[in-house]
């Protein structure tokens, strides 16, 4: 199997020393910075009504950030490459992490988090990037410019699946639409022809249909998507929540109310404004003005990450750099797109903004991975990149 083979790591290329993607890292950094002061905006009143330092969410916040911008800076100084010799460890213990959720109680009726003594651990969060680096594995095998064999496609199918499976069981809807987009983004960078990328779109919707025929998915998660086909239902109810994210960010008109100065979030009437609904945050305080920024922030890092994988020396790091990109596309679409109701609400996180430690320290990582890629892009131009 691709993922068991050892990959002798071949020295660099005489040339000029490549520097680190200064642009991406100012904008990862640039984004954290301004996801804490919003998490302050969206919790300072609920904590001083409970007696809490109104700057208690922030801070526990800041405490993460710490780790992942660190984490981002070690693993910008690994050779992406040794992964490769790595991987079915690193394959087998996200896995196990992924089986061990099962043994702890409920939380909100998933069971997603390891409880540690500081924290909550969400292994999904970092699964995503275990997928990604396993099927740029898989998928690199592939030459160039030809077209990507089936017995490939379904080595990687079968790499993203486990996982899929086991977080859909936890149950986490977010995540488990994550991975197939994903992984389709890298399929199509890899040289899958439309015939197999729509065998598996079909694929997709029949089993999507199923699910809903069988009763699969929980009563919360159903109530999402009957909110999302019709935002009018039980506005007091299962529409609350999607009603005042819309008021929110309507409410901040062309700029905004001002920084501090929003009613839906002083008064807290935004359900998980700090995590899921940040957005609503900046669309109030900081009107559509502040909200294109952060678009523009999100898609210099995107335009970033599509370089590097067009940079990259070899095509292993070419796909991970384009799931990574594919990762916090989907994430910062939905995200968006949900709480102004374009979407269904799913609960995934906006990148860099949302309060939640797993989740940014995992996505820093996956852009240290990529300052990685970066890094070690051949320094001599027109060098013909290897498999």
């Amino acid at each position: 199997m691709a993922t068991l083979t050892r990959v002798r790591i071949e020295p660099a290329v005489e040339g000029r020393a490549n520097r680190p993607d200064y642009v991406l890292l100012s904008a990862v950094v640039a984004l954290s910075g301004f996801g804490l002061l919003m998490i302050y905006s969206a919790t300072r009143y609920v904590l001083e009504r409970s007696d809490l330092p109104p700057s208690f969410s922030m801070e526990r916040q800041m405490v993460f950030v710490t780790i992942g911008l660190i984490a981002m800076l070690l693993l910008s100084r690994v050779d992406y490459r040794e992964y490769r010799n790595y991987l079915p460890i690193i394959y087998g213990v996200t896995l196990l992490l992924l089986v061990v959720v099962f043994a702890f109680p409920p939380v909100n009726g998933a069971r997603r988090w390891i409880p540690l003594p500081l924290f909550q651990f969400q292994p999904a969060e970092f699964a995503k990037l275990v997928v990604i680096v396993a099927a740029a594995q898989v998928l690199a095998s592939n030459e160039e410019g030809t077209r990507l064999p089936w017995a490939t496609l379904l080595r990687s199918g079968v790499l993203v699946g486990v996982p899929f499976v086991l977080i859909f069981l936890e149950p986490d809807l977010g995540t488990t639409m994550v991975l197939p987009f994903v992984w389709a983004a890298m399929l199509f960078a890899a040289g899958a022809g439309w015939r197999q990328l729509g065998s598996l779109f079909v694929l997709g919707v029949v089993g999507t249909f199923t699910v809903f025929r069988l009763g699969v998915l929980k009563g919360h998660q159903m109530d999402r998507i009957r909110v999302f086909l019709d935002p009018s239902i039980d506005p007091q109810g299962i529409g609350y929540q999607l009603r005042q994210s819309k008021l929110a960010i309507g409410s901040g008109q062309l700029f905004g109310k001002g920084l501090f100065q929003g009613t839906q979030t002083n008064l807290s009437y935004v359900p998980e404004q700090e995590t899921d609904f940040i957005f609503t945050a900046v669309g109030e305080q900081l009107g559509l003005v502040g909200g294109l920024l952060v678009l523009a922030a999100f898609l210099v890092i995107v335009w970033r990450l599509m370089v590097i994988a067009v940079s990259a020396r070899d095509r292993f790091g070419s796909l991970i750099a384009v799931g990574i990109a594919a990762l916090i596309m989907f994430h910062t679409f939905v995200n968006i797109g949900m709480t102004m109701g374009i979407a269904p609400v799913t609960g995934l996180p906006l990148p860099f903004l949302s309060q939640g430690g797993s989740f940014y320290v995992a996505m820093a990582m996956g852009i240290g991975i990529a300052n990685s890629i970066w890094l070690r892009r051949s320094p001599v131009p027109g060098v013909v990149r290897s498999g």
